[in-house]
């Protein structure tokens, strides 16, 4: 009988740089995607600008024998609309291994040009049913990213109804409070328009409430005591928002983090194809560190092992506005109950270095944040990690020093067992915080 097991989902990671694509993929991720120029969700924070910057992606993803998908999910407006096809030619004589793309109009343009190009339906399309899922199979799509909010079991389902569809779901990462990124916000306060790539992620800055009363016309003006509120604008001090909340919550208000590390065994049992984590905007350290939990529950998911407890704690402790798994589950289980509301753990770790030489005896550190001796340290890399309290810490000319101050110092400490010469291409060092 031939073997109906499905295969082990693909771990996708963030590749905002080159940087982080190099360091994705050193920590486990099997496929990285970065954003297309001008017509992308993230214009703002891309530096694969031009051509030249995303040949030089590709090709080294290729040459580690990786997928490179490239995200093309703008909704455009006509400008962007008469000018595509003319940007995207260039693009696609380098062969990225798929097209992220959202807009039905630009799907159309490019399965007339370029037949033979995939097409993964972005998550802006927000595809939350199997019939929808169906229609874009019919339409020639070789994967669809579902939306976030999805439960486990409508994905299941989706699965079942059109298996000759590859989906994809999001892991981890900020989510956003409109339906999968379909925001206004940031486009109504600062005329930055989301979905044409320039959001200023409005939604999650520090706002500050005023007490408000409505006058004769029924504004809210601010006053010193009054239930009803407003909110004070941090970029622009002398500017309120109306805040209006319901039973549902707050509607200008920051979302938890997605972390879905517990249900990876149950997504790879019903035949998701991929694994996305959120990000490309965030540090290569991030990239590092997600990449590598992920795809520590992968392997263990693959080889029969009950899910790790550890690895929430290993998420946790990365910097994060709190976590939630989303749409999963309504009602975790009893042991998730203290995740949901944050451990002791979160935020506990700082990225203080990166591994710049290594001989038998010493580690030679370029410095990102300040560290001391006596600190409690991790040593993070594809090979594994390691923590041992820092008891010895010289400068580039050899010479004992009690503090490395920041940002442009060299500085040396030593070399730890574990990690071999290749891994530690690849390494970096934490500073354990107290908690």
């Amino acid at each position: 009988m031939p073997d109906t097991t499905p295969a082990a989902p693909e771990l996708l990671s963030p590749a905002g740089t080159l940087k982080h694509l190099r360091y994705a993929l050193a920590y486990g991720a099997d496929a990285v995607y970065a954003g297309q120029p001008r017509y992308s969700l993230r214009v703002r924070n891309n530096s694969f600008k031009n051509e030249a910057a995303l040949a030089e992606g590709i090709a080294e993803a290729r040459a580690r024998g990786k997928p490179f998908y490239l995200a093309s999910n703008v909704s455009p407006h006509n400008d962007k609309v008469r000018s595509y096809l003319r940007d995207l030619a260039p693009i696609i004589e380098l062969r990225p291994d798929a097209l992220i793309m959202s807009d039905p109009g630009l799907i159309m343009m490019v399965r007339e040009r370029w037949p033979e190009q995939p097409i993964h339906l972005s998550v802006q399309a927000n595809a939350v049913n199997y019939a929808t899922v169906e229609f874009w199979r019919r339409q020639g799509i070789q994967r669809v990213i579902l939306s976030r909010e999805l439960a486990l079991e409508e994905i299941r389902e989706i699965r079942e109804k059109v298996p000759a569809m590859e989906l994809e779901v999001f892991v981890h990462g900020a989510l956003c409070m409109a339906y999968s990124g379909r925001c206004l916000l940031s486009g109504y306060m600062n005329h930055r328009d989301a979905n044409q790539g320039a959001c200023t992620n409005a939604c999650r800055w520090d706002y500050k409430p005023v007490a408000a009363r409505a006058d004769d016309s029924g504004d809210l003006i601010p006053v010193r005591e009054n239930p009803s509120l407003l909110v004070a604008e941090p970029n622009d001090p002398g500017r309120a928002i109306a805040l209006h909340e319901d039973e549902h919550g707050t509607y200008i208000m920051n979302s938890r983090d997605l972390r879905a590390v517990q249900h990876v065994q149950a997504l790879a049992d019903m035949g998701v194809h991929s694994l996305k984590i959120e990000g490309r905007t965030k540090s290569v350290y991030y990239a590092a560190r997600t990449a590598q939990v992920y795809r520590r529950a992968l392997n263990d998911a693959a080889a029969g092992r009950p899910f790790d407890m550890a690895l929430m704690d290993d998420l946790e402790a990365l910097s994060h506005r709190g976590y939630t798994e989303g749409f999963f589950r309504r009602h975790p289980p009893q042991a998730y109950q203290h995740y949901e509301a944050g451990t002791a753990k979160l935020g506990s770790q700082q990225l203080v270095a990166e591994v710049i030489d290594a001989d038998d005896h010493w580690l030679t550190l370029a410095v990102k944040n300040r560290f001391e001796l006596g600190d409690e340290v991790l040593l993070i890399s594809p090979g594994g990690n390691r923590r041992w309290r820092l008891d010895a810490l010289e400068n580039r000319q050899g010479e004992a020093i009690r503090v490395a101050p920041g940002d442009g110092h060299v500085v040396r400490v030593p070399r730890p067992d574990g990690p071999d010469d290749a891994a530690l291409g690849f390494a970096m060092l934490a500073r354990c915080l107290p908690h």
